[in-house]
């Protein structure tokens, strides 16, 4: 199992991330069977290892705060006629324990042993991304 590294771009918190997943849904222009959608210029090539129970994490504001597992990889093409790849996730947004993230462009495999912890239900998610990563290091997240 892989999983994916992705900025997302003009989003800054996990709320934001929900309310912009609200407002496609809302709105209808999110699918219609409810997985959400990135569309991406290049095609991951670990297709396996990404569909083993792999997630997509989110860099928002410098820094890792949530997840979205991956459902499928579907070749598509954008609305200049180019080859293209939707990344299909499911639409729960799993928060993690906050990790410092410097910009980076289009995506990158992220290991297993390197992906943030998710954070557990009633966790503090507004730790500084500093003392987020020491706790987590020291086990204590």
């Amino acid at each position: 199992m892989i999983h994916l590294i992705k900025l997302c771009v003009g989003i800054k918190t996990v709320d934001e991330l929900v309310a912009r997943r609200a407002f496609l849904r809302d709105s209808g222009q999110a699918r219609q069977d409810g997985l959400n959608r990135h569309r991406t210029r290049m095609t991951p090539k670990r297709r396996e290892e990404l569909l083993d129970g792999g997630s997509l994490y989110w860099v928002m504001g410098g820094k890792i705060l949530a997840r979205q597992k991956l459902v499928d990889l579907v070749d598509a093409t954008d609305h200049e006629g180019k080859s293209c790849c939707d990344i299909l996730m499911a639409p729960e947004i799993i928060r993690t324990v906050p990790r410092p993230k410097r910009p980076f462009q289009g995506w990158r495999y992220l290991k297993p042993e390197d992906a943030p912890k998710d954070i557990s239900q009633g966790q503090d998610d507004d730790l500084p991304p500093e003392l987020a990563a020491e706790l987590d290091a020291l086990g204590l997240l």
